[in-house]
């Protein structure tokens, strides 16, 4: 009895050349549908490169450390030990990305394990999903900010709520003794909308108040860079 638990934390079986580059072989053409999958479903401004070859050496650094752990549970337990002093701080500028991340580690897990079937068959249906629905983009949002005399205050909340047709939100107002200052949250497509009217642009009805000290449209997105 003593002798198989030795043998079982000593690890049993040893790895051929051939078993490793089979194993990193796999790795790497599932790699490179991950690196496809994210470069279709990122286009744009959004795409990071450095991001998407970051994710395919992930990959492959996962099933090397996987083939050298393989079934010996004393090494495993000290790989634990070493990755749990590691802290990662890199910021996610894409919920998707986390995806990718866990993406890559499960191949690499399944490849270094050798479930070929497995990485296969759970990368084609991701790789569909990813195709499919990855390009989904969040409305642009807009915030109107404007600071104007405190005389005319009415004046501007009139003017956006009927501009825009109950769509601003308006989300702040700071006054002072002599001024107010309006923050308003609108969907670019109202946005846009109000714009394509065909009446006076936003930007002149507010002036034309006269008292409008700056009128500033900030563009927002869910996505960072998108």
């Amino acid at each position: 009895m003593r002798e198989y638990l030795l043998q079982l934390l000593e690890g049993s079986g040893e790895l051929t050349v051939e078993t490793i580059l089979i194993r990193m072989a796999v790795s790497a053409v599932v790699a490179a549908f991950i690196f496809l999958s994210y470069r279709l479903s990122h286009a744009g401004s959004i795409y990071s490169r450095k991001f998407n070859v970051s994710l395919a050496a992930l990959t492959m650094i996962t099933t090397t450390v996987m083939i050298v752990i393989g079934n010996n549970i004393a090494l495993s337990l000290g790989m634990v030990g070493a990755l749990s002093i590691v802290r990662f701080r890199t910021a996610i500028k894409d919920s998707r990305d986390t995806i990718y991340i866990f993406w890559a580690i499960v191949v690499g897990i399944c490849c270094g394990s050798g479930d070929y079937l497995v990485a296969g068959i759970g990368s084609a249906f991701i790789f569909l999903a990813l195709l499919l629905f990855g390009r989904i983009r969040s409305d642009n949002r807009a915030l109107l900010v404007i600071r104007c005399a405190r005389v005319d205050e009415q004046k501007i909340e009139a003017l956006i709520f009927q501009h825009y047709d109950r769509k601003a939100i308006l989300r702040s107002k700071n006054t002072t003794s002599e001024s107010a200052e309006f923050i308003y949250e609108i969907s670019g497509k109202y946005l846009k909308t109000a714009e394509k009217s065909g009446a006076k642009s936003i930007t002149d009805l507010v002036y034309e108040i006269g008292s409008v000290e700056y009128f500033n449209i900030v563009m927002q997105s869910d996505d960072i860079s998108g």
